[in-house]
């Protein structure tokens, strides 16, 4: 393989990796208001779910796993193949899902283990150190099985 292909290949894996962190970012916007309005009151002033983090951390998130899947599915990962898009969507919200286990732990141990409930302890627990984990999992995980490379086509002469 020359080193223009291995340039290419170089700059298409960071181009898919930076769209794949601007819908990350805007999915993550979505999970931390959710988040922080259900658990801390915040924009509402009351907590519907204050006693009930790991639930709020939940639903806030598969709300914005459809966010994601859509930035995912129309922008990120557009250019790759979905031979069965209702397959894929599973797919996404099942490794989804299995990734989000490492935000929920980091959240669960800060609340259940280290006695921590504050707004900053939730969310560096679970916002920045879960989150940071199971991002890095989760690109590896969608770009291997969900949103799968075009088959390389074969040109004959």
């Amino acid at each position: 393989m020359g080193t223009s292909r291995i340039g290419h290949a170089a700059r298409r894996l960071l181009a898919e990796l930076l769209r794949f962190l601007a819908v990350g970012g805007v999915a993550t916007a979505v999970s931390l208001i959710g988040f922080n309005t259900l658990v801390h009151g915040m924009l509402i002033g009351t907590a519907p779910m204050g006693n009930q983090p790991i639930a709020a951390f939940v639903l806030a998130n598969v709300v914005a796993g459809f966010v994601a899947y859509l930035g995912m599915r129309l922008w990120a990962f557009n250019h790759r193949e979905v031979q069965a898009p209702m397959r894929s969507l599973a797919t996404f919200f099942a490794w989804g899902a299995a990734t989000m286990v490492i935000p929920v732990l980091c959240l669960a141990i800060s609340r259940y283990v280290l006695g921590l409930s504050g707004v900053w302890a939730d969310n560096v627990s679970a916002n920045v150190i879960g989150l940071s984990l199971s991002t890095a999992a989760r690109f590896w995980v969608f770009q291997r099985y969900v949103f799968l490379d075009a088959p390389k086509t074969v040109v004959r002469s």
